[in-house]
């Protein structure tokens, strides 16, 4: 569902915030990370270091030089947390051991997801990337030009960082088309949720919270479920006797969020994950939640922090969009001359909607003629944000690239508005798609791995 891809470009800026916090602590780690390279490494017959080999992934491998510098982040992350924190609530550091595996197991499903994204042929070309990069120094107070020096300054080198900017987009665009695009509301779904008022505490309230995941293969047996209950009942038992919720989840869980202390960061209540947001909706600032099961595994909640949210009246845009995307016939040149020719059809006195239908690689929007329905500003991605916000009101734009493919767009109205019916549907289908993100995300991704050919080296 290209409009919801297009709507989590917000997420995207916050990965790749992420990627810029996680890249300045490169720094303070040049030091610690050649030494551990030395000890990674096997001299070769000339005396020169020869790179290892962690872990074969189908096609591709993990390097041993790329795991030991991941672990020296995550070390001198976590190392740095506690220092910030008081000292009564300072934690020994998991064993080193037990980061590799961790860390390792995040590359491999790293690679695994590259791989898939390579085999449908995602990629982000040079002005993609420094389009999301403008976009990132500006929300941190810098420009594209003065980010190289910035990071320098860090010890931080840029060609990594863009690397691995570049990598964290194509991820995302995988999983918007493998993940969110599947996604799928029922009518049922629709009413309730406009059943409910619109000041329930759901809307009003955002949540700071954290997650710890046992998880299971998608074949699980008997055993190995009674395994995962055994274990997350264990964390549970530890947890109530006072041990600290991030250092468990960086031990233990098996949740993309892991390295991280498991924080799942700021969400509003609709955006919750459906398994579990009853639970923190009733639960108090630091309070932990009994175990909850689902088809991804065993999960535990805690509740950081909550916070008010505001209403405010906003403008929004009409928009409609045809979108294709390269694939082993069309290149991108071949894309882009069928959407010119398409929108001389439309200008021609062909209609915007059946075309839109029997062409658009959106699938939901096509159904509806290409429209994307009533959006606010600045929820897009920058180059869709920049074509509509240079297109007057029924005018067709030319043939335009995103991330996501290539476009035909038109903005077809524009209103300021509270809140109205047709605002209610859309709010509904966008809460309903985000409470459900989270558990798809990690079903898939256990998907995936099952299905993957991987031979653990260390």
């Amino acid at each position: 569902m290209v409009f919801l891809a297009i709507k989590n470009s917000i997420i995207v800026r916050n990965q790749l915030k992420n990627i810029l916090y996680s890249a300045a602590l490169f720094a303070a780690l040049t030091i610690s990370a050649t030494q551990a390279w030395a000890q990674t490494r096997e001299l070769g017959g000339t005396g020169s270091l020869l790179d290892g080999v962690a872990a074969i992934v189908d096609d591709g491998v993990v390097l041993k030089s790329e795991l030991t510098l991941r672990v020296a982040v995550v070390l001198n992350n976590m190392r740095v947390s506690q220092l910030d924190a008081p000292p009564e609530q300072r934690r020994p550091l998991p064993p080193v051991s037990v980061l590799e595996e961790q860390v390792l197991e995040q590359l491999i499903l790293r690679q695994i997801q590259l791989q898939r994204a390579e085999g449908f042929g995602i990629v982000v070309n040079d002005e993609m990337l420094n389009q999301a990069l403008t976009t990132l120094s500006q929300d941190i107070g810098l420009t594209l030009e003065t980010l190289p020096p910035a990071l320098a300054s860090e010890g931080i080198d840029y060609a990594m960082y863009r690397q691995d900017t570049r990598e964290q987009m194509i991820l995302d665009q995988l999983q918007q088309r493998e993940v969110y695009s599947t996604i799928v509301i029922s009518p049922r779904e629709m009413n309730l949720c406009l059943g409910r008022s619109t000041t329930s505490l759901a809307e009003d309230v955002d949540y700071d919270i954290s997650h710890i995941l046992i998880g299971l293969p998608s074949d699980a047996t008997q055993d190995e479920v009674d395994e995962a209950n055994a274990r997350i009942a264990d964390l549970f038992a530890k947890l109530d006797s006072g041990e600290e919720f991030s250092q468990l989840a960086v031990t233990f869980s098996d949740g993309q969020n892991a390295l991280e202390g498991g924080a799942l960061g700021w969400r509003k209540g609709y955006q919750l994950p459906t398994l579990f947001a009853d639970v923190v909706i009733g639960m108090e600032p630091e309070e932990v939640s009994d175990p909850i099961q689902s088809g991804s595994g065993f999960h535990i909640v805690q509740l950081n922090e909550t916070r008010g949210a505001q209403t405010v009246i906003v403008d929004q845009l009409r928009v409609r969009h045809i979108l294709l995307r390269p694939n082993e016939i069309m290149d991108n040149d071949a894309v882009q001359q069928r959407l010119a020719g398409i929108r001389e059809q439309i200008l021609d006195g062909d209609e915007f909607g059946p075309i839109a239908q029997s062409v658009s690689e959106d699938p939901t929007s096509a159904a509806d003629n290409g429209d994307l329905g009533w959006v606010e500003a600045g929820i897009f991605v920058p180059e869709f944000e920049e074509m509509l916000n240079s297109l007057e009101i029924n005018k067709l734009s030319e043939p335009f690239q995103t991330r996501f493919g290539w476009h035909l767009a038109e903005v077809t109205d524009s209103r300021s508005y509270d809140t109205t019916e047709e605002v209610k549907e859309q709010r509904c289908a966008d809460q309903i798609r985000a409470s459900k993100v989270e558990e798809e995300r990690e079903l898939w991704l256990r998907r995936l791995r099952d299905e993957a050919f991987v031979e653990n080296r260390i």
